[in-house]
């Protein structure tokens, strides 16, 4: 994106089909025939025009109308906004820019054996955080779950299910997740299902997540009166950018819930932007940003760098991050 004085922007939206409903393809058809028309010739600057603008061409339904396609205009404005006035970004919001986040360590298996090797790994290069992914074979789960925190127990231990079980299901997994000793459960149930995530808490002492359930500040709202979660997993291409995902981490911070950071398959540009907001947020626990160790390619110039389970944050304006132009247009044009 870019203005009249050559300011340029860069946001990034990468959807991901097994997890919502946006593909590539939509993603790319929304923002080229929809949103663009109406927004070239704006000011960038007037942010509530922009996206009360976005919102009426592509309106929102029981979920939010495409926000993974509408996240990336969200980034590129506040890049090209805070760029243009020699800022971070998350010095537009009068807060110290950051410089490093904590990561923490995805754990994606079925095998406790694999599981165990990922945890001494994480443990053994400076991560100080674990996100183990459960539900692939819930037969395995416990299994998984006690390897993991033999090998890594002073680790913060996150558990997200993806949505895979049953209320039954996901009491008896939390019984066992009590004696093991998981620092909070994300996710254990369908989203729609906020009256069974309320069950659950009130028959475990493991704090639960909500990531899928909450897209829209509105969302959050209805879980918080319903007593739903004591945490909010805060996604910035996931709550259409940084507009969305401010708001609801403030109301989350306020109600006294806590905070987790996360994100899709992005690339150094979702990373970077994402580690800004979270540290406006001041979420403390080690976040959930592996999206770049799964890119065969991020075409990103200056980009985060990660040692010893912390990233180093680029110092440019804006959220920092330059992407190879020789590279994206490779991309375009695929031989």
């Amino acid at each position: 994106m870019a203005s009249d004085d050559g300011s340029v922007g860069w946001g990034e939206a990468r959807p991901s089909h097994r997890w919502s409903y946006e593909t590539i393809e939509t993603v790319v058809t929304t923002l080229e025939r929809y949103i663009k028309p109406v927004l070239l010739g704006l000011n960038p600057n007037d942010l509530q025009q922009i996206d009360r603008l976005m919102s009426r061409e592509i309106a929102n339904g029981y979920n939010a109308g495409q926000p993974i396609a509408k996240a990336a205009i969200d980034i590129a404005l506040h890049d090209l906004l805070a760029a243009s006035e020699g800022k971070r970004v998350a010095e537009l919001w009068h807060a110290s820019p950051a410089s490093s986040i904590d990561l923490s360590y995805l754990i994606s298996t079925r095998d406790p054996d694999e599981a165990k090797k990922k945890a001494a790994y994480a443990r053994d290069n400076g991560f100080k955080g674990l996100d183990v992914k459960i539900g692939l074979d819930p037969l395995q789960d416990g299994d998984i779950l006690r390897a993991v925190k033999e090998e890594a127990p002073d680790l913060f231990f996150r558990v997200d299910a993806n949505q895979a079980y049953s209320l039954p299901e996901a009491i008896r997994l939390a019984k066992q997740m009590e004696r093991i000793g998981v620092d909070v459960f994300e996710q254990p149930l369908k989203a729609n299902q906020l009256m069974g995530h309320a069950e659950l808490r009130r028959k475990t002492s493991v704090p639960i997540a909500l990531d899928e359930s909450i897209w829209t500040p509105s969302d959050l709202l209805q879980a918080i009166r319903l007593e739903a979660c004591d945490y909010a997993v805060i996604k910035l291409t996931k709550m259409g950018g940084f507009r969305g995902a401010k708001g609801c981490g403030e109301i989350a911070r306020e109600a006294g819930l806590g905070l987790l950071g996360g994100g899709l398959t992005e690339s150094s540009i979702g990373l970077a932007a994402s580690a800004h907001l979270f540290r406006y947020l001041q979420i403390k626990d080690p976040v959930d940003l592996n999206g770049p160790m799964f890119l065969e390619d991020d075409p990103i110039e200056d980009k985060p760098c990660l040692a010893n389970g912390t990233v180093r944050l680029p110092e440019g304006n804006g959220h920092g991050c330059v992407p190879d132009l020789d590279k994206l247009q490779l991309y375009l044009n695929p031989l």
